[in-house]
């Protein structure tokens, strides 16, 4: 695929030190030769942001203000543009720091210190004013990422991946063909190669799914930062030694949603239980029972196995009686199966937010909220930024709003 205009960020592995900068910034010259535009953001060197916030805390006995703490953290992605800047004029490229002392800075966030967030029509406009038209003129910008400014001039910092934020803002707003982020992996992985042996690297995936590997902690993107992507805009991870911006990595594609969405299942819901001795040490109940429910093609919308149960959420077709009475013959035929209960008439209600299941106390809330109008919860899941629990279907439409309200409270 052709690429007149990208977004490179460099992550602080990639720019430990002068060698790894001045090897970072020989991609950036030989990308530029082929007459793309580019933009890029950097991290902090290596481990700078964590030295500095540690020296500041102990400077200030603990007691630094998160103002004070976003100004000073600043300073490792101010320093890295810099030096990169630097680097680039060296190799004989025409680049620009951009710094968020500058009238043009184009990264504007609200005023919570050290998790702002995006104002994205301001950043919008900003980027398109001050820094396409020196990709235009064929200036490279070299912007730290990470940092963001208040519209009464305040420095801020954005948070763990904040640095992926920026260069998804800036993509979003230059309507770039492709963001590239160089780290020091080659690519997402099907599992932590420190973990596992005889992984492959995926040459492609959905934000869907990246979602759900984000959950487990890898880095090579965070999941915050994904909220932020435009769904024309495809991101591109590759490892630092390749040299080469074009080389193949792994290929990001779609998006998610900005806002918190509320979905619920057109069909009324029944909890089915199989309850037993060991059930969860009994692969052939578990697997016998799957496999007729997936002979029955029902959705499973939920499950949930312990020691001694096997609950599964299915929708009311017109043929959960049949899938019923074979779900219960299995029980009948199985030394380790003793029963099965039904509980019929449920709805199932999916909240989806970028982060949700890591939001404090989110699940207490919704909890609480639904206590409070005596809506019992049937069960609750919390997987890939979302949040899935049944209740009665009569309470469906109280239930919904309830929900709303305490995910919206949490998070303002």
């Amino acid at each position: 695929m052709g690429l007149s205009r990208i977004v490179v960020k460099f992550g602080g592995s990639s720019l430990a030190d002068g060698s790894k900068i001045s090897k970072a910034a020989e991609t950036i010259v030989k990308e530029a030769e082929k007459g793309t535009e580019i933009a890029v953001v950097v991290s902090a060197m290596g481990r700078t942001t964590d030295h500095l916030i540690a020296t500041a805390e102990e400077a200030c006995g603990g007691n630094v203000s998160g103002r004070d703490l976003d100004d000073i953290m600043s300073m490792g992605e101010r320093t890295s543009a810099r030096i990169f800047t630097a680097a680039l004029k060296s190799k004989g490229l025409k680049s620009r720091l951009v710094d968020p002392s500058d009238p043009e800075w184009p990264i504007i966030t609200d005023g919570s210190f050290t998790k702002a967030k995006p104002i994205l029509h301001l950043c919008d406009a900003a980027i398109k004013t001050y820094i396409q038209p020196l990709l235009e003129r064929g200036i490279i910008p070299v912007v730290p990422g990470f940092i963001g400014r208040t519209q009464g001039g305040a420095i801020t910092t954005m948070g763990r991946g904040g640095s992926d934020v920026t260069a998804l803002v800036l993509a979003r707003g230059l309507q770039a063909d492709q963001v590239i982020l160089v780290t020091d992996v080659e690519g997402i992985r099907t599992a932590d190669p420190k973990l596992v042996k005889g992984t492959r690297k995926l040459d492609e995936v959905s934000v869907d799914v990246l979602v759900g590997l984000t959950d487990t902690g890898a880095k090579f993107i965070h999941k915050k930062a994904l909220k932020y992507k435009s769904p024309s805009i495809d991101i591109k991870v590759i490892k630092n030694t390749s040299g080469n911006l074009r080389s193949e990595g792994t290929i990001i594609r779609g998006c998610l949603p900005r806002n918190m969405v509320v979905d619920t299942h057109p069909r009324p819901v029944m909890a089915v239980t199989v309850v037993g001795k060991a059930i969860s040490e009994s692969p052939k109940v578990i697997y016998r029972v799957l496999k007729r429910v997936r002979e029955s093609r029902a959705e499973i919308l939920g499950m949930s196995i312990n020691q001694n149960s096997l609950i599964l959420y299915l929708p009311i077709t017109g043929a959960s009686e049949r899938l019923l009475e074979d779900i219960h013959s299995i029980v009948v035929e199985e030394e380790t199966a003793i029963a099965m209960a039904l509980r019929r008439d449920l709805a199932l209600i999916k909240v989806r937010d970028v982060g949700l299941e890591e939001t404090p106390g989110v699940i207490s809330d919704i909890a609480d909220a639904l206590r409070s109008s005596s809506i019992n919860i049937y069960g609750i899941f919390t997987i890939t930024s979302s949040v899935i629990l049944f209740v009665d279907q009569k309470d469906k439409d109280r239930a919904i709003h309830l929900v709303k309200d305490a995910v919206k409270a949490n998070s303002s």
